[in-house]
């Protein structure tokens, strides 16, 4: 019997250590310059379109765009093989906000890629613009559903438990 107890409460113990918080992150991008704009992408987020060697592209992101008309843009991130930085598209509105070159602004392929974090210079594609865009991430610490539900669980044992062996 004190066997079964034991092991009873050690796989309590078991799930109640596995129950933590969700690890996804937010990645924040701010533009300043002669162009501002910020956005957020989960890091969890596929790119909507991918060509290895070339570009990643992330359709309707909502963010604070200013000339788009819906505050919503096509993002692209160019690969440093063809002039690096990124380009912000208004679908919607029909037309390019900036198209910047400068650096790769990810690391690994556009199929399986990390953002990097940092502040970067950019300039205008054939234009004369300056700008800088600051790539940083915000961990979000809210627990996952199941998680809560596991946790939850996990102290109605501990309490029924301790409750039975009390009264016993």
């Amino acid at each position: 019997m004190k066997v079964l107890k034991t092991l009873r409460n050690m796989a309590l113990a078991a799930m109640l250590l596995s129950a933590g918080a969700a690890n996804a992150a937010l990645y924040q991008f701010q533009i300043t310059g002669d162009y501002t704009a910020n956005w957020t992408l989960d890091s969890e987020r596929e790119p909507d379109d991918a060509a290895n060697g070339e570009a990643l592209a992330f359709i309707d992101v909502e963010g604070s765009f200013p000339g788009s008309l819906l505050d919503l843009a096509d993002i692209y991130f160019f690969n440093e093989g063809i002039g690096g930085g990124l380009q912000i598209e208004d679908f919607f509105g029909g037309s390019f906000l900036l198209t910047t070159d400068g650096p790769q602004l990810y690391t690994g392929l556009e199929t399986g890629h990390d953002f990097r974090l940092g502040t970067f210079a950019l300039t205008e594609y054939e234009g004369t613009g300056n700008y800088e865009l600051t790539i940083s991430a915000l961990p979000s610490d809210v627990p996952e559903p199941a998680t809560a539900a596991m946790l939850l669980g996990g102290l109605g044992m501990l309490y029924a438990v301790r409750r039975r062996c009390s009264v016993g």
